[in-house]
């Protein structure tokens, strides 16, 4: 039946010369083997030269305790002062830097904070002769950071130190009172709380500044040679076919002009 379906009006086989077969492709590749190896090679070795060059990168780390009212609270969330060391103080130590050297900062700096801390982490890659400038630009955010922070602390510090003043003289002016035992003893611990308070005020800490990783983290030179090979191996067999499709046009259309 399957014969039957294949045949067509006068006994003949339909033409099947526009399709594709894998001897036709094979026979193909082989033609333009040449074409191949050089691409192959040629894409190999720029991969291969691309990840000798490629200076060794090391890992870049500063770490920091933002400030803290007490044991539970911060004068500033982690995510706050995350937010604006990426979008004010990273800018403007990419401009100075830019202002200096003529040139874009080399390395980028990112900032996490490990969950239920507050610690802010902040990360480079770069080279070791950038070490020095990761340094200096990691130096600089801690500086602008550290600022800004002791600017709330010193606020947060004069308004307990009024809500303490108000207090004690709350209680000298209750102690002449009749029945204000109750008001005096109310007031004394709430006096008593904001001195805890006042004594758990901690600034900035700086625990690392700019420390490098003992072990390179790029590049990955055996991870590009190997995408370079198959890169090659791809880019090889799509222009040996491309080869072989430009030289069949041309045969295609010199037999035209002929005729």
């Amino acid at each position: 039946m399957n014969n039957t379906q294949n045949m067509i009006p006068g006994g003949q086989r339909p033409d099947y010369s526009d399709e594709i077969n894998l001897v036709d492709l094979v026979a193909t590749f082989i033609r333009r083997r040449r074409v191949f190896y050089a691409v192959f090679i040629a894409v190999t070795l720029a991969g291969l030269a691309y990840a000798l060059w490629m200076p060794d990168e090391y890992e870049y780390t500063s770490l920091i305790q933002i400030a803290q009212k007490d044991s539970e609270g911060f004068v500033q969330s982690p995510e706050t002062t995350i937010a604006t060391l990426e979008s004010r103080w990273l800018p403007e130590v990419q401009t100075l830097y830019r202002e200096k050297h003529g040139k874009k900062l080399p390395f980028d700096v990112a900032f996490n904070n490990p969950e239920s801390t507050g610690l802010i982490r902040f990360n480079s890659h770069a080279a070791k002769e950038e070490g020095k400038a990761v340094g200096a630009a990691h130096s600089a955010l801690i500086s602008s950071a550290k600022d800004h922070q002791d600017v709330l602390i010193k606020s947060e510090r004069q308004s307990l130190k009024r809500q303490i003043e108000s207090l004690e003289s709350a209680i000298k002016t209750l102690q002449g009172e009749k029945d204000a035992g109750g008001a005096i003893a109310s007031a004394i611990e709430r006096r008593s709380k904001l001195e805890g308070k006042l004594e758990g005020l901690k600034g900035v800490e700086v625990l690392v500044t700019g420390h490098q990783s003992a072990e390179k983290v790029a590049p990955k030179r055996s991870l590009i040679v190997v995408l370079s090979i198959l890169l090659g191996s791809m880019m090889g067999v799509f222009v040996a076919f491309m080869s072989e499709f430009a030289a069949t046009v041309r045969e295609q259309l010199a037999t035209e002009s002929a005729d």
